[in-house]
């Protein structure tokens, strides 16, 4: 069957698949290879205590296999190649048919599963498999990026009215065009942008084949298809290798070549149908039809002028007149004829018609027969007042039809003749109202404004509440725009109004209703409510009350009043809290959403946040975008802005004059560098300190006082965290007005929390130091969470981990800002306090980095502080910065680790400390003194450190090759684990009595065991743990015979963001492997410069793998018969190596000393050279391809005999002599 070369990186560890060449029999095996170091035997207990590897595995190869008669093994395969051409036809149906009525090989050829299962569905070819592109870094990140939907909280029931109703997010599609990294146009001359960069596709036929695949996208274009677009006349003989190489020149051209995706059949571009401006057009030409049948003609004409923007000529223009594209073209021209159609008819219902009688006469001359075009001109003429005009071109068109067409003119046609004789209006003259058409568009709310105009449907009063700048005014009023009211829409701006008793005058002047000759006459507010009353009792009127919080009592009762006595009456009000009166529908208005920390340009521009701060700062500063240069500074911007719209709005200001960079470089004092912002605008919103202060002169003082002690939390707050800082009797009653007020918004997270947003929390700093109260505050809010990690952390070895896991993770900016408010006034005891309780889980989160800076941190607070908390953080320190790349000599570890040992032993029963000497014991290479540490434990009195402990036994034991005593003791440290429910060490027990079941081809067993691990890591939100079980899973099943299913999770495990690029860096490499035996030694070259880059970005740039990229560039110089590069190589392989101690990586370098004798005229030498390798690795690594290959040829050269002696003389030295005999070139 098919092979392709993979490796799975394990930390330090790695294992390679290669391709083996087809025995006579007709099958191919797999072999596995362990790339291992001296850090490896208690893999899973660091990994498990600390994430740190230390190890040196040995494998024997889990199917031997033989080699005999290999020799005629390539003829088989060639006559078995030739002759399967003769019957594998042009399509799969006629493959199935040759397949029944001829005999095949019961067993196939690793060749014919090269064109049946490399190729699924596509016509078959016996040639090799086409190389594996990998996808580039770009095409990584951009994948990994998160969709964002609004997420709207609840605020506690007793603060609002007991009607009173919160509205969930809609789930609507969204009028968002696809913000993803490529776009396709074929509306026009074929048109190609990433990242708002045009993209040059040359070449006609290119052009064909992309135009095909978008009409299509994202589904399959078969080969067939796709052969027929490219040749409609004269088809090539091979059309599957034909297409396949158009497909690879066009993923060269593409700005990311994985968006032309491989499929069962064919090909597809992998992106949503919108990222084709045709299907774009479609969807906002469906939905503006929708809109136009439920009344709402003003969202129809803007979702048509979107639609009809986006044609830039004739439809695929590059392929019109090709037959695969004449009646697609004739469809999206008809629907587009269509579409002007609808367009005119929503402006005509809107009164916007002045431009129609040219544009419509235009088209009806090109379409004299089509009877709605007919009828929409004669409406617009009669709405310009033409009606003469429109009844002879009635009489025109009349003709003309019973001339051609022998007809009379339709009902819709008819009926428009007869409301022209009536003399009736034919068009909707514009509805009243005060509303004022924007200057800006409205970016990131088009799910809000759907969800809005669906209550409104629904519920006579809806109230937008929000924070102060969250942009509830600009929402209010575009969906106020949209909606279809015959009394018209009314705003009433509540902002400049100071005396509640004015808020019906200002209704009334809103109206239009106070008498222009009495306005100096102040009315009384019942004599006002009257005549409000008087006026929308009758009529259907949506009356918008812009910011209500300052009057919110007022607001309330006349809401209220008018809604009892107008029963056509609609109010949409905005305020910071809510009107509290029943029937009161609320709908919160959360900031816009913001990338991830550490975006791709693509993955920012994909939000709203950074989509409005990139439209208004080009509005300011023409030619601003976002660019992979500033894009970390833009969405640190957002970010740290919290996606307020208004103050996102301001910075956008600031850009004009600065710089992305310098911008988020002075955020730190943003109420003084967000300012100037429009001078049209209120002065509360002319500044971002404006926009706090308002709302924060709206508090009680009890109120303020409160919020202020909550803004030390950075990092959400529950209930019983805030009566810790406050006042436990009033706590619960001052967090429910704060939440009512928009001051604290609910969290996301486990249970109940809050949140203030950084702007707010800031400027409540800024109050509360003023008060000299702020060490105060951040005292007990340090105090606080010393008490919960200490809390937390033995749950973390129980059953109770899961939701201990998310309890701490909710609060793990709360837990550092504690650590360093410790550090920062010398308390030693808290700070380390801290640290020790948090140790296995912030090692078990896997953010190696920031562990060590955080465990440094109570480090180097001087003062006294428990000892075996201390010492648990050292330990924890050294083995995470270790990982992480900050020591790089062995003993750079060793020596600190000896003393901290020294303390551990002072603390026999302590969990975690009683496992540091059989730690200590691995790293000095000292197995005997390990398992003697292990086995003087194993009656420890804490169960967890007892199943760990049986762990680290199996570990050592496997290391010296007794797989026996692995699968004997694992089952003891899994058992354990089961019975505490411990999800981590469950899951790492798993891991390697999987690996034992791959060794012994039990592939069954492994993968029922590594489904199980890796659902425990995702119930712990660990999936950074769980990239060595996803690989060996897809190993499992790549073993179990499910070659596509297995490639696609490697390649998926590929563009998994982690911190490190290790699964990068062991994908390249065996695809490199794969290159070279195939012959494609250009693309071997090219994927181990990938391999080689990627592992010299890694934080521990390992010389394990600097060894084995060396190794396989060798071998590559050696198959370019380049000798002496070869030999440089091999030497730099062989010192890397011997700087890790790694006899199993050494002999990866032997492999290629011994090719490089053979090229030498020494086979004998070349034979003694294996042998050294077999004793420096303890396993005979038979089905590595180059030894397999090796082998051949050396027993050609020598004979059995031969061979067979100089390679027992070599398995027969001794350690040193056998790195002798490979260092000897």
């Amino acid at each position: 069957m098919a092979r392709f070369a993979s490796i799975r990186w394990k930390s330090s560890t790695a294992t390679v698949f290669s391709w083996k060449p087809p025995l006579a029999d007709g099958i191919g095996t797999w072999s596995e290879y362990r790339l291992s170091n001296r850090f490896r035997p208690c893999r899973p207990v660091i990994r498990y205590c600390c994430s740190f590897l230390v190890s040196a595995r040995r494998l024997n190869p889990p199917w031997p296999i033989s080699s005999r008669n290999t020799s005629m093994n390539e003829l088989v395969t060639r006559t078995v190649c030739a002759a399967a051409t003769s019957w594998i036809r042009s399509s799969p149906a006629s493959r199935r048919d040759a397949t029944a009525s001829r005999s095949l090989p019961s067993r196939p050829t690793a060749s014919f599963f090269w064109s049946t299962q490399f190729h699924s569905g596509a016509r078959a070819t016996l040639r090799p498999p086409a190389r594996i592109t990998p996808p580039s870094s770009r095409s990584i990140m951009s994948r990994s990026g998160r969709s964002w939907w609004p997420r709207i909280f609840r605020a506690p029931r007793n603060v609002m009215a007991s009607d009173t109703r919160i509205a969930s997010p809609g789930t609507s599609w969204s009028a968002t065009p696809y913000a993803g990294r490529m776009r396709v146009g074929i509306l026009g001359p074929l048109e190609v942008t990433a990242d708002g960069r045009s993209v040059e596709i040359g070449g006609a036929r290119l052009r064909v084949l992309l135009v095909r695949l978008a009409m299509a996208a994202p589904k399959v274009v078969t080969v067939e298809e796709l052969a027929d677009a490219l040749w409609p006349e004269d088809k090539p003989a091979d059309e599957v290798s034909s297409v396949r190489t158009l497909v690879s020149r066009l993923r060269r051209t593409l700005p990311d070549p994985a968006i032309l995706a491989s499929a069962p059949g064919g090909y597809r571009l992998d992106v949503p149908a919108d990222a084709v401006d045709a299907h774009r057009f479609g969807q906002l030409a469906r939905t503006a039809r929708r809109e136009l049948s439920s009344g709402n003609a003003v969202a129809a004409v803007q979702q048509l002028r979107a639609a009809l923007g986006l044609w830039r000529g004739p439809a695929l223009a590059d392929a019109a007149r090709l037959s695969f594209a004449v009646g697609y073209v004739a469809g999206l021209d008809e629907a587009k004829l269509a579409a002007i159609e609808d367009r005119a008819d929503a402006e005509l219902a809107t009164g916007h018609h002045s431009h129609l009688v040219t544009e419509l006469s235009e088209l009806a001359a090109q379409h004299p027969l089509r009877e709605r075009l007919q009828s929409l001109l004669l409406l617009a003429l009669c709405a310009e007042g033409r009606h003469a005009e429109a009844l002879k071109r009635y009489e025109d068109v009349r003709c003309r039809l019973a001339d051609e067409l022998g007809a009379d003119p339709g009902p819709e046609l008819r009926e428009v003749h007869q409301t022209i004789l009536r003399g009736a209006p034919a068009a909707e003259q514009p509805r009243g109202g005060n509303l004022r058409v924007a200057l800006t568009s409205l970016v990131g709310r088009d799910v809000e404004v759907d969800q809005v105009r669906a209550l409104l449907t629904e519920h006579r009063l809806v109230t937008l509440v929000g924070p102060g700048g969250a942009g509830k005014t600009r929402l209010a009023t575009t969906v106020a725009g949209r909606v279809a009211v015959p009394g018209g829409v009314w705003l009433v701006e509540l902002a400049a109004v100071t005396d509640p008793a004015d808020v019906p005058l200002a209704v009334l002047g809103a109206l239009g209703l106070r008498d222009a000759r009495k306005m100096d006459q102040r009315p009384k507010p019942q004599d006002a409510m009257s005549r409000l009353v008087e006026a929308l009792r009758r009529g259907e009127v949506l009356i918008v009350l812009d910011n209500c919080e300052h009057l919110v009592d007022a607001a309330a009762r006349l809401a209220d009043d008018l809604l009892g006595r107008c029963p056509g009456l609609r109010v949409l009000a905005t305020s910071r809290e809510p009107l509290g009166v029943f029937g009161e529908t609320l709908c919160p208005v959360r900031p816009l959403e913001v990338p991830e920390a550490g975006a791709s340009a693509t993955e920012a521009v994909a939000t709203a946040a950074v989509r409005l701060l990139a439209e208004r700062a080009a509005a300011v500063r023409p030619g601003f975008a976002v660019t992979d240069e500033n894009v970390a500074a833009v969405v640190e911007i957002c970010r740290r802005l919290d996606g307020l719209p208004l103050a996102i709005e301001l910075a956008a200001a600031r850009l004009r004059s600065l710089t992305a960079e310098q911008l988020a470089e002075r955020l730190d004092d943003r109420f003084r560098v967000l300012t100037g912002g429009s001078r049209t605008a209120l002065p509360r919103h002319q500044t971002l300190r404006a926009v706090v202060a308002w709302s924060w002169d709206l508090l009680a003082e009890p109120e303020r006082q409160f919020a202020e002690r909550l803004a030390v939390f950075p990092g959400g707050i529950t209930l019983a965290a805030a009566e810790r800082v406050g006042d436990p009797a009033t706590a619960l009653v001052l967090l429910a007005a704060l939440v009512d007020k928009s001051l604290l918004q609910i969290a996301d997270g486990p249970g109940l929390r809050y949140r203030m947003l950084e702007t707010i929390r800031e400027f409540a700093l800024e109050r509360l130091a003023d008060r000299g109260e702020i060490a105060e505050a951040k005292a007990a809010h340090a105090a606080y969470f010393l008490d919960l990690a200490e809390q937390a952390e033995p749950h973390f070895r129980s059953s109770d981990q899961i939701a201990w896991t998310a309890t701490m993770n909710a609060e793990r900016d709360n837990v550092v800002a504690a650590l360093h408010f410790a550090a920062g006034v010398g308390d030693a005891d808290t700070a380390v306090r801290i640290a020790g309780a948090m140790c296995m889980f912030w090692t078990l989160q896997g953010r190696r980095a920031e562990c060590v800076a955080w465990l440094r941190i109570a480090l180097d607070v001087p003062g006294e502080s428990p000892l075996d908390a201390r010492t648990a953080v050292t330990a924890t320190y050294l083995l995470n910065k270790t990982m992480s790349g900050g020591f790089m000599r062995l003993p750079d570890v060793v020596e600190p680790f000896m003393a901290v040992v020294a303390d551990a032993n002072k603390f026999p029963d302590h969990p975690f400390l009683a496992l540091l000497e059989p730690l200590l014991a691995l790293f000095n290479d000292d197995m005997e003194s390990g398992l003697a540490a292990v086995d003087k434990r194993l009656d420890h009195p804490d169960p967890w450190t007892r199943a760990t402990l049986w762990m680290i036994r199996a570990n050592l034991l496997e290391n010296e090759g007794d797989l026996a005593g692995l699968r004997r003791d694992m089952p003891f440290a899994a058992d354990g684990f089961r019975a505490l429910g411990e999800r981590f060490g469950l899951a790492q027990s798993l891991s390697s009595l999987a690996d034992a079941h791959l060794m012994f081809g039990e592939t069954d067993e492994a993968v029922a065991a590594l489904e199980e691990a890796i659902g425990l890591l995702r119930e712990l939100d660990a999936d950074d743990n769980a990239d060595h079980e996803r690989s060996s899973l897809a190993i499992a099943h790549i073993y179990q015979g499910h070659v596509e299913q297995g490639k696609a999770e490697l390649l998926e495990l590929t563009r998994s963001r982690n911190e490190s690029t290790h699964s990068l860096m062991f994908a390249w490499m065996p695809l490199g492997d794969l290159a070279r035996h195939e012959g494609d030694l250009g693309e071997a070259g090219r994927l181990y410069d990938l391999a080689e880059t990627a592992s010299a970005n890694t934080p521990f740039n390992s010389p394990q793998f600097n060894s084995l990229i060396k190794a396989a560039k060798a071998k590559l110089s050696l198959a370019h018969n380049d000798l002496t590069t070869a030999a440089a190589l091999i030497t730099e392989a062989v010192e890397h190596a011997l700087e890790a101690s790694d006899m199993p990586v050494l002999s990866r370098a032997a492999i290629a000393t011994a090719v490089l004798w053979l090229r030498r005229g020494e086979p004998a030498e070349a034979a003694k050279t294996l042998g050294a390798a077999e004793q420096l690795r303890g396993a005979p690594d038979a089905d590595n391809p180059d030894i397999v290959r090796l082998v051949r040829q050396l027993r050609s050269e020598l004979g059995d005999a031969g061979y067979d002696a100089a390679h027992a003389q070599g398995v027969g030295l001794d350690r040193a002599d056998a790195i002798d005999q490979v260092r000897r070139m």
